[in-house]
């Protein structure tokens, strides 16, 4: 084992974790449904006309978060006992009704984003809410589009949550330019379309994972894609059955370790291989690990799904920048991790969006680097990370963030000096990958 939990809380759950370097990393692991398909297909399930059956769901805290808040609103779902979801729906603006109290939307900015497209289109009022970190999150990017198809949505005056939305159907149609490319406000925005009375075009500036839209085809509802424009034309949803594919973006927390070392291998069946995703095994692959992808059977004939493998190698230095970004912004803490083994600088750039994550993951990614012995300088859009160090154990926390938590536990690993790495507020893992560590200690051996 690379490790042993640290310190409990009252309750229960792990509040730090103390980690060795592992000596050796070999095997195979089966990561958790994954979260951003996992959310969609809850969301659109509840919406559709009839029942819809979903398998390998994601058990994120976040992915609950979406669960909880959906039947807070009168959406039917149950889960059983084998894993499996049910969910009846009625229908584009029959469905869902004003809650009797605020919805929780836990740290899950994905739930409160496409869950306020969706109230929008419906004609009830309700308040969204999160923990401390996610009402530090901007949300006015979301209620500028929805207010141009008629729903009144108010963000406090930071322009973060609490959010209020009184929605309406049907909606106006709206063309869209999104300022920034985000997968998030892209799907709030077609959520919301289903309910106008006309079609609705969103423009990115970058391509961004399209999930909402191969989900939305699944449903037999209409969406073109012409460059960066994507029109979805209102229909009544078809329920659909799903098994979700496994989640690359927690698969690469594990490949990535695998790439750092010769004789390192990691393999991970059953992820997504959906292009907006795979950014991170292009990465690995540039920096010189041997990354190899078996696809399958695509899931529910819209996802592409595939084992992939990634062994070690000696590792260069790349720049991670422009339309990339889009396709590995939650990988961008574990490749900085990856950077401070490769021979040269690697450089961060076009990421300014990090700063508006969980945390400020470019502030805490750097002073954790820091601290673990690695140069790196901060930019207000990157970092440039140079290599290759022998990284020591330290003492680190989370900041409350699932993505450095697993990106510290990887710098764990490889820290050379003999000592234990302590990371603390580690039970953020849960908000993506409950069991992350007890699947790292079935790879490691020291």
């Amino acid at each position: 084992m690379a490790g042993r939990p640290g310190r409990r809380g009252r309750g229960g759950p792990v509040t730090e974790v103390r980690l060795e370097a592992a000596r050796r990393v070999d095997g195979e692991v089966t990561v958790p449904g994954d979260k951003s398909i996992s959310h969609r297909a809850l969301l659109l399930g509840a919406i559709a006309c009839g029942r819809s059956f979903l398998g390998n769901l994601s058990p994120a805290a976040d992915v609950a978060s979406t669960a909880g808040c959906l039947a807070a609103c009168g959406a039917w779902l149950r889960l059983f006992d084998d894993g499996k979801w049910v969910l009846d729906g009625a229908g584009v603006g029959r469905t869902l009704r004003s809650p009797e109290a605020d919805l929780d939307c836990g740290n899950s900015g994905t739930t409160m984003r496409l869950l306020s497209g969706l109230l929008a289109g419906h004609p009830l009022e309700a308040v969204l809410d999160g923990d401390a970190s996610l009402r530090r999150r901007p949300m006015r990017r979301v209620a500028v589009p929805l207010e141009l198809m008629g729903a009144a949505v108010e963000p406090s005056p930071g322009g973060t949550a609490p959010l209020r939305v009184r929605g309406r159907f049907p909606l106006r149609p709206v063309v869209y330019e999104l300022p920034v490319a985000s997968a998030q406000l892209k799907s709030a925005v077609l959520l919301a379309g289903l309910a106008a009375d006309g079609p609705t075009t969103v423009v990115e500036p970058a391509p961004s994972r399209d999930h909402t839209e191969r989900l939305l085809r699944l449903c037999e509802v209409p969406v073109a894609v012409e460059g960066g424009r994507i029109t979805v034309t209102p229909a009544p949803l078809q329920p659909f059955g799903l098994r979700v594919p496994g989640d690359l973006s927690s698969a690469a927390f594990l490949l990535a370790l695998a790439a750092t070392r010769p004789g390192w291998r990691v393999r991970c069946p059953g992820v997504t291989l959906n292009p907006g995703r795979t950014g991170v095994l292009e990465v690995l692959r540039a920096m010189g690990a041997q990354v190899s992808v078996e696809p399958g059977p695509e899931a529910g004939g819209v996802e592409p799904v595939g084992d992939v493998e990634v062994r070690g190698a000696p590792l260069r230095a790349v720049t991670i920048a422009g339309d990339l970004i889009p396709r590995l912004i939650d990988e961008l803490p574990v490749l900085a991790v990856l950077a401070t083994q490769a021979e040269g600088t690697t450089v961060i750039r076009d990421a300014a969006e990090l700063r508006a994550k969980e945390s400020d993951r470019i502030a805490l990614v750097a002073a954790g680097l820091r601290a673990l012995g690695a140069e790196c300088e901060e930019a207000p859009d990157g970092l440039a990370v140079h290599g290759p160090v022998r990284l020591r154990a330290a003492a680190l926390d989370a900041g409350g963030d699932h993505r450095l938590a697993m990106a510290w536990a990887v710098a764990a690993c490889l820290a050379a000096d003999g000592g234990v790495t302590i990371i603390r507020g580690a039970e953020c893992v849960a908000v993506s990958y409950p069991r992350f560590f007890e699947d790292l200690g079935g790879l490691t051996t020291g």
